[in-house]
């Protein structure tokens, strides 16, 4: 069951770049990563290296969290727990035209393509969101 983020953490949401993504190792170690994501106003979505760590992470534990720090001294913040999984529906990331506007121009910038990204990041990761906390 996914719950409803506020309008005014969907803004902060909206504007950001990248999210610290938390899964859990199979010895019980949380291993937060940062990671692009979008939002589609109630999954997110993320894409991966099908052999990272986070990929077998999920195979064993689905429970995850995505957080942010809204202010530079992270008083107002965000953590979205949730069940991630594997979302082999989803189109290559630039063919993801949502995702295109969002890192067109940070693609480049990790000196990638949009096919090479696509060849490296062709995982795709959804997380429905179960509780949230902020302020």
């Amino acid at each position: 069951m996914s719950v409803l983020i506020e309008p005014k953490f969907a803004r902060v949401i909206e504007q950001a770049e990248y999210m610290w993504f938390t899964t859990v190792r199979a010895d019980g170690q949380p291993q937060p990563t940062p990671v692009w994501f979008i939002y589609d106003g109630t999954t997110f979505l993320i894409y991966s290296q099908p052999t990272a760590q986070k990929i077998r992470n999920l195979t064993g534990n689905p429970k995850v969290a995505l957080n942010l720090a809204i202010s530079h001294d992270a008083e107002e913040f965000l953590v979205i727990m949730g069940d991630a999984a594997l979302d082999r529906s989803v189109p290559a990331p630039s063919q993801n035209a949502s995702y295109m506007r969002k890192y067109a121009e940070s693609i480049p910038a990790i000196d990638m393509t949009p096919e090479s990204f696509d060849a490296m990041f062709s995982l795709a990761i959804r997380v429905t969101p179960t509780r949230i906390r902020g302020q």
